[in-house]
């Protein structure tokens, strides 16, 4: 069993449906992402080789499955691009609504496959849907603020802006022989970059209370230094009904707000 298979993107849509939260949203079928969108960001070798690898011959190539870190965690499976095109999609068209000013928040709970690196696969992550959401928020927006809460470190979306201060990225993970190994206090950014990376390295055995005392000390830091335009947050392994309680309850607010500022939300 893996966490990212796609049953459970049905899981959510159906739980959505059945607690009538589509009547407090809109829903929209995503639009495929083109080779030339996800080469935005990943290299055009890359993307060529999903696109074209056949399913039946794949293993008669070995150079390339490691050059691109397939198999394993990163199997290669029939419409893998199309999964890809999808998934991406999805989030870029987020990402378009929320600089027109259509949305103040946009989920896209298919999406969040930060381990992905600019030539290769990683963590059952292809395409980094994330970094292209990221990339066209930066259209229009000076800040983007990027903010990881999945068990594993958030290092394909670190590594993409590791040198730039338009984004920074804030990492809440379990560390220390633990996938992907990533994520430590000491790791800041480079250049224009330095200190725009934030990571908290956590051990196993973390509650909710100390998270919480945690989290809401460094995110107010954050949100009061870095000043974001927009900012994008992850939950890559939110189950369906985490998801769907966590929907319920912020129906009941009257106000969208987090740390009682307004910001874009993916």
């Amino acid at each position: 069993y893996h966490p990212m298979k796609p049953h459970r993107v049905c899981m959510t849509h159906h739980l959505i449906l059945s607690y009538d939260l589509c009547k407090h949203m809109e829903m929209y079928r995503p639009t495929l992402a083109t080779e030339h969108m996800m080469r935005q960001y990943h290299s055009a070798e890359y993307i060529s080789f999903m696109k074209n690898v056949n399913v039946d011959t794949f293993h008669e190539n070995t150079s390339l499955l490691q050059q691109f870190n397939m198999g394993d965690d990163c199997p290669i499976f029939d419409k893998l691009y199309e999964y890809c095109a999808i998934y991406s999609g999805a989030s870029i068209h987020a990402a378009q609504r929320l600089n027109h000013g259509l949305c103040h928040t946009a989920i896209n709970w298919a999406g969040g496959l930060h381990h992905a690196k600019k030539g290769g696969a990683s963590g059952f992550c292809y395409v980094n849907d994330i970094v292209l959401a990221i990339l066209e928020l930066m259209k229009y927006h000076a800040r983007v603020l990027y903010i990881d809460i999945d068990i594993h470190h958030g290092d394909g979306v670190e590594e993409a802006f590791y040198h730039t201060d338009r984004c920074m990225t804030v990492s809440f993970h379990k560390y220390g022989q633990f996938f992907p190994g990533t994520g430590d206090l000491t790791d800041v950014g480079v250049r224009e970059g330095q200190y725009y990376s934030v990571n908290a390295p956590l051990k196993t055995g973390i509650d909710d209370k100390t998270y919480d005392k945690l989290f809401r000390p460094v995110m107010q830091a954050v949100m009061d230094t870095y000043k974001p335009v927009s900012y994008t947050h992850l939950r890559a392994h939110e189950t369906p009904e985490h998801l769907v309680c966590r929907l319920l309850l912020e129906k009941k607010k009257k106000k969208k707000e987090i740390y009682n500022i307004h910001y874009n939300n993916i």
